[in-house]
């Protein structure tokens, strides 16, 4: 598949020649030379996705188009498939698409054909192939790679996209992966094993923690007390390995999952991953125009590294 959807369908060997190529762009930024259109239909309300690929559009001079949902034909019973299509007619070159639908790739497939790529910018509770790619960068350059290195996710894994993009990436590079939730957040659906918050920080590598997703439960999910029973607490981070990181996809809710002194400390390197999205963002279009043959090396500009002290 040309479609950047889901890292199931990505290689270990693809994967890396992304991170890789996102590692590049961050020590030595690049342009495109030629005119093109990204369309961006966001579904969702987002701040960091939505906002780290418009920056990463910018910067590689691509031109951005926005669907506002309240004020399209979607209002009037337009089909994600025929506004795609409609984006395509019009001159983009490209599409992200966040959705709340698990399987909104499939209706797209079913409909049609569409002649230019598509990035999963998230799909319901199923897939967050961008936001699995920067965290894999992150740790790439805490570790060098993820191989042995024991992988805790832990929170609402039942509602979370992020977590199994993560989980079943982690496993295809060799990394050890448990999960780990309060009862009635864990997905059977994953075979990953179940650990403590207690036992958790006292084997991670990383911990990379989730909010509960109050906007997927049928009820509102209780947090009385959540921190304590199941979160990262400084009483637990105090147990965490020396080299050990924090990682959170955010938003976060400061003081549920996670103590909010805690999230800008030494080991977190939660702001590091938004900083790397932008990075991946930028390695991801790039990697499905080539693939399109949408543009060549000979349209790509590449400026030096700058060379600060």
């Amino acid at each position: 598949m040309k479609h950047f959807i889901s890292m199931q369908q990505l290689s270990g060997e693809t994967i890396n020649h992304i991170l890789k190529e996102a590692e590049s762009i961050r020590k030595s930024p690049i342009t495109i030379n030629k005119q093109l259109f990204a369309a961006n239909l966001f579904f969702e309300p987002s701040t960091r996705t939505k906002m780290s690929f418009e920056v990463a559009q910018k910067k590689l001079g691509l031109e951005m188009l926005d669907l506002h949902t309240e004020a399209s034909s979607l209002v009037k019973g337009e089909s994600l498939y025929d506004t795609s299509k409609t984006f395509e007619a019009i001159g983009a070159d490209v599409l992200i698409v966040r959705h709340p639908s698990d399987y909104w790739i499939d209706e797209i497939e079913e409909e049609g054909q569409l002649r230019i790529p598509v990035i999963n910018a998230g799909s319901g509770k199923e897939e967050h192939p961008t936001q699995c790619m920067l965290d894999l960068l992150t740790m790439y350059q805490e570790f060098g790679n993820v191989k042995r290195r024991k992988v805790v996710i832990a929170g609402d894994i039942k509602h979370s996209r992020v977590a199994r993009s993560n989980a079943l990436a982690l496993e295809k590079l060799g990394a050890d992966v448990f999960l780990s939730a309060a009862p009635g957040f864990e997905d059977d659906s994953l075979h990953f094993p179940y650990i403590t918050m207690d036992e958790a920080v006292e084997i991670a590598d990383v911990v990379m923690l989730l909010r509960i997703q109050h906007e997927r439960h049928i009820h509102k999910a209780e947090t009385f007390d959540y921190l304590s029973l199941y979160g990262l607490t400084m009483e637990r981070a105090a147990k965490m390995k020396k080299h050990a990181i924090i990682m959170h996809p955010a938003p976060i809710n400061r003081g549920v999952e996670i103590d909010t002194k805690l999230v800008e400390s030494k080991q977190s390197r939660i702001f590091k991953q938004m900083e790397n999205g932008v990075y991946v963002r930028m390695a991801i279009l790039m990697h499905v125009l080539k693939e399109w043959g949408i543009i060549n090396e000979n349209e790509i500009n590449k400026r030096q590294a700058l060379n600060i002290i």
